[in-house]
């Protein structure tokens, strides 16, 4: 490899203005100072060289050229210095402040398009509104990862067109269809929810015998190929769920009124009718264009209340039978080398304000699990369908759908786990990085109820590669499935209406378009990338609410999980909340200390005093920055 060689790629920037470099066949990334830069921002695809110097053992480049901006949008705010006016980034990777023309008050947080790269003069796009009020932060998330909120007109033009037709539509469509009405249905979802995507129905048959319906919002009937509302539900890919709102894919007419499987309304969809045995043995599957009517639209809790006597509400009966298929195809599912990954999630609740006055974990209930098993099989049972039909056909070659594919961890990463989880006091079962998910299951089971069971669970998780979206079929290593696919939420997930399109091909023998391969894998990377970026948000959101939470319980103690330790603090995240902070190692006590990486331990010199991973502590919050979204503890 000479000095002169480049390289083309992405460049990642850490908040110190300091880019990284990944090059092929190389274990640690080509480090790139702030004045080496040029310029290039988080994600760019740019060209560099190689420097022929190290710096700390790390091999140093420069950036030589801007092969591509990835973005040229960016969220911040507005402040003012000698008369002009400037955006200071809210992305602290953004190492740069935007100059705009327009007249802003200070603190006014804006969308800006960069115009000129080399000047960074900037346009405003949209006024956010306040710094600091939360409509304003929490629009500024969604923004900044580059999504965004109003639908165009003509996208909501023809939204209200589908409307004004539907009564129409609904009598034509009925004789089309398998009529699903006089069975009974029900759909279970969250408390707040307002989009029903799946709806399950339940029949009992001769012969301990059970039909049970998988009814899934048929998007794809008003969604069509090349209509303003497909272009645009593939250009923003997915709906997006902060803390107090939800981002839509489709406009509310379709997500909240003609696809949702409102209750006690007539509703086309798009089914996975499965005989079974009591024991979860499936007999006979049918897919195709149903029409069901749901006669009670059930809470997760309301069921739940159902189903253990608590309450004695409607359908009893087929909900414990559902209940108990669900718990004999969970069972079937383990014992078939699913990874059991159940970790804990946070819930807000928010005054009028939207102030969090309370943060607690989110309970998992029966219905969670009876919900989640019928859409595994629904989304199991057409992958398997359509994969084998179109590989029967010799003719059918090429990309013949989207799957939801899960890869085998990578064996470094493997390895570096055991070597961490080794030093907390676990053994996960390796050859040379190999791993099997009955082996990661073991490894769960062994922590389960211990004070490290979430540590090692997220580290565990970090560890696996993602699960994407793919037009070539490998099988989803998590689930330990050959065939799996997103069928199942078609309102909020854009490759789910392209399952449906993919299914009613092969229903109707249809036949695979010239460059189907080229387009589709197209749409599952960009379906991929949007997927990490709507989870950051998520994230985001969580963590703003969280330190605002915090910020009002300053000076108080509580009792936390040491999650990191570093070479300038110790991460703590809070028992009940999972609020994490930080207690700076200066703020530790009169003593030099220093980090033990391999045994992820900070040590005090004179005290000899350690803190490790996974050590139970108590803490005081003595500071909570919202602009930068972090929280600081000191130990008690």
């Amino acid at each position: 490899m000479t000095k002169s060689k480049t390289f083309i790629g992405p460049i990642s920037i850490n908040s110190k203005g300091v880019g990284f470099f990944d090059i092929e066949d190389r274990d640690d990334s080509i480090e790139i100072q702030a004045d080496k830069v040029n310029r290039a921002f988080p994600g760019d695809i740019v060209e560099i060289k190689l420097l022929g110097i190290k710096i700390k053992n790390r091999e140093q480049g420069e950036v030589v050229r801007i092969v591509e901006r990835t973005r040229d949008e960016f969220v911040g705010t507005a402040e003012k210095q000698d008369g002009k006016i400037f955006v200071v980034p809210d992305d602290r990777r953004v190492y740069v402040d935007f100059f705009i023309s327009d007249e802003l008050e200070e603190g006014t947080k804006v969308l800006v398009k960069v115009k000129n790269w080399d000047t960074l003069e900037s346009e405003v796009i949209k006024v956010i509104g306040k710094k600091g009020e939360n409509n304003t932060e929490m629009e500024s998330i969604v923004l900044e990862k580059g999504f965004r909120i109003e639908f165009p007109d003509d996208v909501e033009k023809e939204a209200e067109n589908l409307k004004k037709q539907y009564a129409n539509t609904l009598v034509d469509e009925i004789k089309n269809r398998r009529d699903m009405r006089d069975i009974v249905t029900m759909t279970i979802d969250p408390f707040d929810a307002k989009d029903f995507d799946d709806a399950i129905s339940f029949k009992e048959l001769d012969d301990n015998k059970f039909e049970i319906g998988v009814h899934i919002a048929d998007v794809s009937h008003f969604v069509t190929p090349g209509s303003k509302l497909d272009r645009e539900a593939e250009r923003r890919g997915l709906s997006v769920y902060l803390v107090d709102r939800t981002i839509p894919m489709l406009p509310e007419i379709l997500s909240n009124d003609l696809c949702s499987l409102n209750p006690n309304e007539d509703k086309l969809t798009f089914s996975a009718i499965f005989t079974m045995t009591s024991d979860g043995k499936v007999l006979d599957e049918w897919f195709g264009r149903t029409i069901i009517h749901s006669d009670k639209r059930f809470t997760y809790e309301e069921a739940n209340d159902v189903i253990t006597g608590k309450l004695d509400g409607p359908y009893k009966k087929e909900l414990l039978k559902l209940n108990e298929i669900a718990k004999k195809l969970e069972k079937a599912k383990y014992h078939g080398g699913a990874i059991n990954f159940e970790t804990e999630e946070v819930k807000f609740e928010l005054d009028s304000a939207g102030k969090p006055i309370r943060v607690y974990k989110k309970q998992r209930l029966d219905t969670h699990k009876l919900v989640e098993e019928y859409m595994l099989i629904a989304n199991r049972a057409v992958a398997k369908f359509i994969f084998l039909s179109q590989n029967q056909d010799l003719r059918k070659k090429g990309s013949q759908s989207v799957y939801r594919i899960h890869a085998k961890p990578d064996k470094e990463r493997i390895q570096n786990l055991a070597i961490f989880l080794k030093a907390i006091g676990f053994d996960l079962k390796n050859k040379d990085g190999e791993v099997t998910s009955r082996d990661i299951n073991n490894l769960l089971k062994e922590v389960e109820g211990t004070p490290n069971e979430e540590l090692v669970k997220t580290a565990t998780i970090r560890s696996m590669a993602k699960a994407v979206y793919s037009t070539k079929n490998i099988g989803h290593f998590g689930l330990a499935f050959s065939y799996y696919t997103h069928f199942t939420s078609p309102i909020r997930r854009y490759p789910d209406v392209l399952v449906h399109r993919f299914l009613e091909r092969e229903l109707k023998d249809g036949k695979i378009e010239q460059n189907e391969y080229e387009k589709f894998e197209r749409i599952c990377l960009e379906s991929s990338e949007l997927e990490k970026k709507a989870a950051d948000a998520e994230r985001a959101s969580i963590k703003y609410k969280q330190v605002e939470y915090m910020k009002e319980h300053i000076g108080e103690i509580f009792e936390g999980t040491i999650t990191g330790v570093t070479e300038w603090g110790i991460y703590i995240e809070e028992k009940e909340t999972k609020c994490e902070g930080m207690v700076k190692l200066r703020d530790l006590g009169d003593d030099y200390w220093s980090l033990d990486e391999k045994n992820y331990t900070v040590i005090g010199q004179k005290s000899k005093k350690k803190y490790t991973l996974g050590d139970i502590v108590k803490f005081k919050v003595v500071g909570a920055d919202l602009e930068k979204r972090v929280l600081d503890y000191i130990l008690i």
